[in-house]
């Protein structure tokens, strides 16, 4: 199987006419650059290597041996903004970074034992467990001792993450707090031309730039490699020049990335100005694609011939070929030679890796997740101290104290979101922490929640405990892919090598009195439920809710575990439960620890068992007492948390009286019930069997969301249904 730029290049080089005599390796490569011929010939190798991972790449699935095919053909140059940089400095890369990864390798000396990069790419490419980041979970550009934090994202997803990461490196310094890169360090993160209009990217720059007229520190460095289309659908000329050239408080640099001696020049100015300053910086990089998107694509079905092999001659191996017989004295053969020498090394490797194993079983496939969830529920938090103020607490007084409590034991911890340091919350949940613990551990971020959750997948990069608040489950949604596509996978496609610590606080649910409509009462928690390996709390009580913040933080501090922490909005202040003045909602601050996946009952009735979460559990006693009236023996379990589900508690509790309702104030569909009864089912649970939910609507303004909200009557006309 050959292609057409393969050809060409061969073709091109041996018509290439004799330069100059031969120069010294030590020499410049140019009167005007700081590269030497060595230097140049060390990119160059760099570049032929990710051409040929690309052939390979191929060669391979012509064959059946290979998969993920989306080449970094037309974008090698991006190998000379490695060589600007230090290997220290950490690296979120675009998926066209072959010529970066594998000149990151180089700048690294003695590399892991058995460790090639190009041995790693094509380990990647044929998703064979000896491939050393993700296990052949998936193709990524990652190494941890070459700092390149692997990428899924094939938009710009990571780019919040970067900015966490730039952040955290200054944040951390102030607190005292070790990274794994140095205090100078420059954080890189590249991107398409096309997935720069993406919000994640649009929203990236401006954090970073916000960040930056505010004085704070922010050494980042975007990189967009602009090859002018993305798939089929090409960019406006001029776009990102336009877009990002004058942009406040990001310094702007454009290179060509078809020339390593011009865009080494450049990059490196763009880091030193970064490393000097630290702020962010916009590097464009002009490059080319060739051979398409991926390999699944048919570039000829949208691009004429003679537009395809328009670019030929801007592939930017072709260009370093050229500067070498011209500048250093190679011949045209001995440039072919080098050529054909990397083409037989890759696909000798090729022909090697393509026979190993992959993974075969389900568990080999999910040994992170399952790993990372035994360690979580396996982590132990302090036991906490007994105090002699043993005045109750509200479940927002509860969760302030717990708060402050988890900050005070770990110095890197950090609260951050909207409204949530002078304010101290909408609700004043974290009323007073700013003023104990400083501007530097708890202050307000922008109005925008993918740079919240971005902050903190790049604060838990760096050694910190972020502990993000999202003002409302509504806007969750916002940012949901923060958590789905890039904290979730970390572990995952990294196989635990990386992780993303963090607990995001959500104020949620319904029943919420003086705010209305669906943006401050949300019951909608199905794009939580689905995403593997997090832990999702859901307390309803004071004292569980102080427990199980402690238990979220020794989970994200010894297991890397992302935690969603559900706060009942409609819960935060009530004191009663029963009656007016009887107190029954507040309790003392807990000694106690709440592990993961435990739920809690109250009472021991054996004709019904309720089970239940959030606004559900008080409702539910105040319908079991009722029910006690007319003899009718109740008890009712606080699951507490949603994942992992307390299914052996809810097993237990369900058969003793072998009748069981299930109360859920989430939606009817996608909401929590959904998943205990198929827990009941699948455990092998025979009894009585109902439930009962909100209807499957948005929640709407004033007492007619009381019409779509489970109510206490709804409760117990299923309950008397079920006993009779």
């Amino acid at each position: 199987m050959t292609e057409k730029i393969d050809e060409y290049f061969i073709a091109a080089v041996g018509a290439l006419p004799a330069g100059a005599r031969r120069v010294d390796p030590g020499a410049p490569i140019a009167a005007t650059s700081t590269l030497t011929v060595q230097d140049v010939l060390d990119l160059f190798d760099s570049q032929l290597g990710s051409r040929h991972l690309d052939l390979a790449a191929r060669w391979l699935r012509s064959r059946g041996k290979g998969f993920y095919t989306i080449g970094s053909s037309g974008h090698e140059g991006n190998a000379a903004v490695a060589a600007a940089l230090r290997p220290t400095d950490p690296a979120l890369l675009h998926y066209r970074s072959g010529g970066f990864f594998l000149q990151r390798a180089r700048q690294v000396a003695g590399p892991s034992p058995g460790s090639d990069p190009l041995r790693d790419v094509l380990l990647g490419l044929c998703a064979s467990t000896d491939e050393p980041i993700s296990g052949g979970r998936h193709k990524v550009f990652g190494r941890r001792d070459l700092n390149v934090i692997p990428q899924t994202s094939t938009i710009a997803s990571h780019l919040p993450r970067a900015v966490g990461v730039a952040f955290s490196i200054g944040r951390a310094a102030k607190l005292g707090i070790e990274t794994p890169w140095p205090r100078d360090a420059v954080t890189v993160c590249s991107l398409g031309d096309a997935s720069a209009n993406h919000s994640t990217a649009t929203g990236a720059v401006n954090t970073a730039t916000h960040a930056a007229y505010q004085g704070l520190p922010l050494p980042l460095l975007f990189v967009c490699e602009d090859n002018g289309i993305g798939i089929s659908t090409k960019t406006p000329a001029g776009w990102i020049a336009a877009n990002f050239g004058n942009r406040v408080g990001l310094e702007y640099f454009a290179a060509d990335g078809s020339d390593v001696v011009d865009a080494h020049a450049v990059a490196t100015r763009a880091v030193d100005w970064v490393r000097k300053h630290r702020k962010p910086a916009f590097l464009h990089l002009r490059t080319v694609r060739l051979m398409g998107h991926a390999g699944s694509d048919v570039e000829a079905a949208y691009r004429s011939p003679a537009d395809i092999a328009g670019d030929y001659d801007r592939d930017p191996v072709l260009r370093t070929a050229a500067s070498l017989v011209e500048h250093a004295g190679l011949s045209p053969a001995e440039i072919l030679d080098r050529y054909e020498a990397k083409r037989a090394e890759v696909i000798g490797i090729a022909e090697q890796v393509s026979e190993l194993p992959q993974l075969d079983s389900a568990a080999a496939v999910m040994r992170p997740l399952r790993d990372g969830l035994a360690d979580a529920v396996a982590a132990h938090p302090r036991v906490g101290e007994v105090s002699e103020d043993a005045s109750p607490l509200t479940f927002a007084q509860s969760v302030n104290r717990a708060l402050l409590d988890v900050m005070t034991e770990h110095p890197g911890a950090l609260v951050f979101g909207e409204d949530v340091a002078r304010k101290g919350g909408v609700y004043g949940v974290t009323r007073g922490l700013a003023q104990k613990l400083g501007p530097a551990r708890v202050f307000d971020t922008l109005l925008d929640e993918q740079a919240i959750l971005g902050l903190a997948l790049g604060a838990g990069l760096a050694g910190l405990l972020p502990i993000p608040e999202i003002q409302y489950l509504a806007y969750l949604h916002n940012a949901a892919d923060q958590i789905r596509g890039e904290g979730a996978t970390l572990q995952f496609f990294s196989d635990r090598q990386y992780r993303n610590p963090m607990v995001v606080r959500v104020a949620g649910y319904g029943y919420q009195k003086g705010f209305g409509g669906h943006f401050h009462n949300d019951n909608a928690v199905g794009a939580l439920r689905d995403i593997p390996g997090i832990v999702i709390a859901s307390p309803s009580r004071p004292d569980d809710a102080a427990a199980m913040m402690r238990t979220c933080a020794a989970a994200a501090l010894a297991a890397g575990t992302l935690c969603v922490y559900l706060e009942p909005i409609a819960l935060y202040h009530v004191r009663d439960l029963h009656d007016d003045g009887d107190e029954l909602w507040t309790a003392a601050y807990p000694t106690d620890v709440v592990p993961i996946g435990s739920a809690r009952t109250y009472g021991d009735g054996t004709d019904l068992t309720i089970v239940t979460l959030g606004n559900g559990v008080p409702m539910s006693l105040r319908v079991a007492r009722r029910l006690e009236g007319d003899g009718i023996s109740t008890r009712v379990v606080d699951m507490r948390w949603l994942a992992p589900l307390p299914v052996a508690d809810i097993m237990r509790e369900a058969t003793a009286t072998g009748r069981t309702l299930v109360v859920d104030e989430t939606r009817a569909t996608g909401g929590v019930s959904e998943g205990v009864l198929a827990a009941l089912v699948d455990n092998g649970y025979s009894g009585a069997l109902a439930r009962v939910a909100s209807e499957d609507s948005f929640i709407p303004l004033g007492d007619a969301a009381l019409t779509v909200l489970l109510s206490e009557d709804r409760i117990e006309a299923a309950a008397r249904k079920l006993t009779s």
